[in-house]
């Protein structure tokens, strides 16, 4: 081609190679790798004029030419092939020809740093006149000047970076900040100027990444300007001002060191960056900022030891020893200083390093060292992406690669790359660890670094070894809480102890057995927050309460949830007694009427009614969770907690109720507790299955108050009031949701029943299952004469005489319409499984209603308590009582951890592994497979006794009634 076209440039190729230093530049740039092969034979033009005139001359008429062609009239517009087209190959030679120079040593590496980010503005500043021309041409906009395109237009680029500092490198990335002004700017896009911005911003960055036939321009990164996650891809001015200026982070104080506008509105962008000098450099930085600066560097894996620096493969960008050290050593000093010395606020490192030793805060042999090993990592970057124009920063992992690379960098031996190498890199982490050698030391696990706008490799390496499998959503996830996304984290100073604390954090997390789920739990917490100073303070200070957060993020999501809602729940961890065993019904009693002292009116007692349950059912559930009482006495402690609530609550109803209808004649109102509040076998997520009962010396007389009211319908709404209170929602959750099925007549009857009618009721009209559910009540408030004669009438009902075929073939009938009904889904269901709860309850029930007329000492609301005095009467044989006991305690165990864990929607065998070693080990078993084997084994011996004792003689009495 050259022949054809030039014959003064043909003679100059073809007469190359016999020119020694030519000869040398060939061999280098055919080493080099695809890029320069290809630009070699392509671009063979520029390598003449790079011979002939130098490298100055040929960059300056490659910028010229370009815009020469975007500029070229102000009435005609390149359309947008056409201006793809002219930058990427603007961008080929011009980066060609700052590869000659590099590699031949014309520039000094300054020099072609500077060559780079010159390239990359022009460029930047083409591509956007020409889409702002192209935006006029289609109406959207109104140039303030044709020949200008970008002067005034309200839009201004900012590079970021090393662009932003002139220090770009051969194939970065370009990191870009947009801003627009919508009252300066003349955008007239039909849905306003927000949408008109972003969609020229989306044109912007298509124009430069577009892969097309004549390759990409630069690939963009905006993910470092505010809140990337939630802010569009254009912010308005004010919206970034008040974004940094509320709660902008120390690292993005450090990246806007670097701001620098590079095209459109240049005065716009100058303007913003100078309004946000008190955010970048303040006057006087506070304890908590240097101590976040600590933070950030100890997080960046600066501490002495750990990895180790090498030379195949070492990341000289990000790893031990490499550029970013060097950048984040000036950097953080001049955050530091550079509020009250104006001298510092240099965007570029090496200025910046010869600032601080004017004044006094670097020596000139450090500032001088790290300056000779910046330039050499540079340069040896610079080649690193100049092979294959690829953003790399890794040196080759093998030694045959490594030799050709070192050939491609001037040295005669790979021995010679090697030890410069090593030379450099350990003299930058020398610097590097004494710069903050008397901050306390965070202990980290390695690099964790969350700041910019991507995950550092090391970082994924570090959070990978840790246990997370997928880094990247962590470190997502990470960077939003800094982002102050979430109302816990948007004060500065929730965010310096968050940065603070993050390892330890992040490590709790990752010993749990899926620490991804367990951090996506916490986040979910971290979202439902109204603050977060007070709880990160506390974590803080208290590693255990660190320790069990983790573990019921890990292993307990219902705990969790139940968390989220309440995070003041932690609170009660601090006391001393937590995991102590659970107080008596007498202690909390005694605790919580002192906690109602303090109440003032009816809805503070609903207030600290709600806050002493919540807490000390946190309690219970963590001590189930920890297996620290066995579950007899967790079901005690949950029941008791509901009876000390009830009681109080209903004093505090009857108060407020009697002061508009007065009082009426007769005991009061009796609270009855039916289902697992009578049998005191409660789990954290139990209803209360409650009836209400009152009599009358009268049928239906007055109330004395101001709005007098009949019994009936005083009771009824007392009773009502009563539950309303019990399951009020408030922002903590309701104390309780209440069942009342179990009342006479279900659902159709009244709310609350009349002791006589009660009694005739279960004498004439209560079906089988009624009388079933009646064997677990329990009177938990009433008048002491009125609880005697509830108590004997309950026992009356009981010990009645019944038809023992009847009674069978009832109980049998039930428990295979359940089946029919709820059938169990799985064999976790331990409620409905055959085997299970249902059919434990089916035995004790039906048993203590056959014999109870005979013997009433069998008679107990507590399912292992019938089964014990059903083997002291020797209707139950000592080795079938056994078995129902121990079965009741293994189904319920695990149900009340199920129920504190997942819910009763789940299929443990799908549960992740730590939940299933949790579930294992709460019930004294190592391993899974095991608990597994056993609930099969338990509920078969279960239900075969079930079998024995109903369903085959109820199948034996249906057969001989129907032959």
């Amino acid at each position: 081609v050259a022949r054809e076209k030039d014959p003064e440039l043909s003679a100059l190729i073809e007469n190359l190679p016999s020119d020694t230093s030519g000869k040398a530049l060939l061999e280098r740039l055919f080493i080099g790798g695809e890029f320069l092969v290809h630009s070699t034979l392509a671009e063979t033009d520029i390598l003449a004029a790079f011979a002939e005139q130098g490298p100055e001359k040929v960059l300056s008429e490659i910028l010229d030419d370009l815009k020469s062609v975007v500029y070229a009239s102000s009435t005609s517009t390149l359309t947008r092939g056409e201006l793809q087209a002219v930058i990427r190959r603007a961008r080929h030679r011009g980066c060609f020809l700052i590869a000659l120079a590099d590699i031949t040593k014309s520039w000094l590496t300054v020099t072609t740093l500077e060559a780079l980010s010159n390239l990359a503005d022009c460029i930047l500043s083409c591509a956007l006149a020409g889409l702002l021309r192209e935006a006029a041409a289609r109406g959207e906009i109104e140039l303030l000047d044709e020949h200008d395109p970008e002067l005034g237009s309200g839009y201004s680029v900012l590079a970021m970076g090393k662009l932003g500092a002139r220090e770009l490198n051969f194939s970065s990335d370009v990191d870009l900040i947009v801003i627009f002004d919508p009252d300066a700017g003349r955008y007239r896009h039909h849905r306003g100027p927000q949408e008109g911005y972003v969609r020229l911003t989306r044109a912007l960055v298509q124009m430069l990444e577009e892969r097309t036939a004549d390759g990409y321009a630069y690939r963009t990164d905006l993910r470092i300007r505010p809140d990337p996650g939630a802010m569009p891809m254009a912010i308005s001015y004010f919206s970034a001002l008040t974004y940094y200026e509320s709660i902008g982070q120390n690292w993005e104080r450090a990246a806007m060191i670097k701001a620098r506008p590079v095209a459109g509105d240049l005065e716009m962008g100058k303007a913003f960056l100078a309004e946000l000098r008190p955010f970048i450099w303040r006057k006087h930085l506070d304890f908590y900022a240097i101590q976040d600066i600590h933070s950030i560097k100890r997080q960046i894996h600066s501490h002495k030891g750990g990895e180790t620096i090498k030379v195949l493969g070492h990341n000289i960008k990000l790893g031990r020893g490499g550029i970013r050290e060097i950048e984040f050593y000036a950097q953080t000093q001049q955050l530091i200083w550079g509020g009250r010395e104006m001298s510092v606020r240099c965007p570029g490192t090496l200025d910046a390093l010869q600032s601080l030793v004017a004044l006094g805060q670097v020596t000139q042999e450090t500032a001088d060292e790290l300056e000779e090993t910046y330039l050499f990592l540079r340069r040896v970057e610079n080649h690193l992406q100049m092979r294959d124009d690829l953003q790399v920063h890794c040196i080759p992992e093998r030694e045959d690669e490594l030799a050709n690379f070192a050939a491609f960098l001037g040295y005669g031996e790979v021995d010679g790359l090697r030890n410069d190498l090593l030379f450099h890199l350990g003299r930058v982490e020398g610097h590097y660890a004494r710069l903050f050698e008397e901050a306390p030391d965070l202990s980290g696990p390695g690099n964790l670094v969350f700041t910019g706008g991507e995950p550092e490799p090391a970082t994924l390496e570090t959070l990978k070894k840790m246990g997370y499998e997928d880094g990247a959503r962590v470190f997502d996830l990470v960077r939003s809480w800094h982002h102050g996304r979430y109302r816990a984290t948007q004060s500065t100073r929730t965010r310096q102890i968050l940065t603070e604390m993050l390892p330890g954090l992040l490590e709790a997390f990752a010993a749990t057995l899926q620490p991804d789920q367990t951090l996506l739990r916490f986040d979910a917490f971290l979202a439902g927050l109204p603050a977060g100073v007070q709880l990160f303070t506390m974590l803080q200070l208290n590693p255990r309460l660190l320790e069990l957060l983790a573990e019921i993020m890990g292993a307990a999501p219902r705990l969790a949830e139940r968390l989220g809602t309440n995070p003041g729940l932690l609170d009660a961890v601090l006391s001393r007694d937590f995991f102590e065993r659970m107080p008596s019904t007498i202690r909390l009693t005694e605790e919580l009427t002192g906690r109602l002292t303090d109440a003032r009116d009816f809805q503070d007692i609903l207030d600290i009614l709600l806050a002493w349950a919540n807490d000390r059912r946190f309690q219970a559930g963590v001590h189930i969770l920890h297996a620290t009482q066995d579950v007899d006495q967790t079901g005690y402690a949950l029941s008791d907690i509901a009876d000390c609530v009830l009681q109080g609550l209903l004093r505090a109803v009857e108060a407020e109720f009697t002061k508009r209808h007065g009082h009426i004649e007769g005991p009061g109102l009796a609270t009855l507790a039916m289902g697992k509040l009578g049998g005191r076998e409660m789990t954290v997520s139990s209803d209360l299955d409650l009836v209400f009962l009152y009599d009358t010396p009268d049928s239906n007389p007055l109330s004395d108050g101001d709005k007098p009211l009949a019994a009936s319908q005083y009771y009824a709404r007392f009773a009502q009031r009563f539950i309303n209170a019990i399951t009020a929602q408030s922002g903590r959750g309701a104390l309780y949701e209440v069942d009342m099925r179990l009342r006479p007549s279900g659902q159709s009857g009244p709310i609350a029943s009349r002791w006589p009618g009660f009694l005739s009721y279960y004498g004439e009209d209560a079906w089988t299952w009624e009388h079933m559910a009646l064997t677990r009540a329990r009177l938990i408030s009433s008048d002491a004469a009125f609880a005697r004669r509830i108590e004997a009438g309950i026992k009356e009902i009981l010990c009645r005489r019944r038809d023992p075929e009847k009674l069978l073939s009832d109980v049998a009938e039930m428990r295979l319409r359940i089946e029919k009904q709820k059938p169990a889904k799985s064999i976790w269901s331990v409620k409905y499984l055959r085997g299970g709860l249902v059919d434990l309850e089916f035995i004790a029930q039906y048993l203590q209603l056959l014999h109870a007329t005979d013997n009433p000492e069998v008679l107990s609301p507590f399912t292992e308590g019938a089964f014990k005095r059903l083997a002291r009467a020797e209707i139950l044989r000592e080795d079938g009582a056994v078995l129902l006991i121990s079965a009741t305690r293994f189904f319920r165990q695990l149900q009340g951890l199920l129920r504190l864990t997942v819910g009763p929607a789940f299929d443990a065998d799908t549960l992740p592994q730590s939940l299933q070693r949790t579930l294992a080990r709460a019930v004294g078993l190592e391993t899974f497979p095991e608990l597994r084997e056993k609930l099969i084994e338990t509920s078969n011996e279960v239900y075969a006794l079930f079998q024995e004792i109903v369903e085959e003689p109820a199948e034996v009495l249906a057969a001989a009634k129907d032959p």
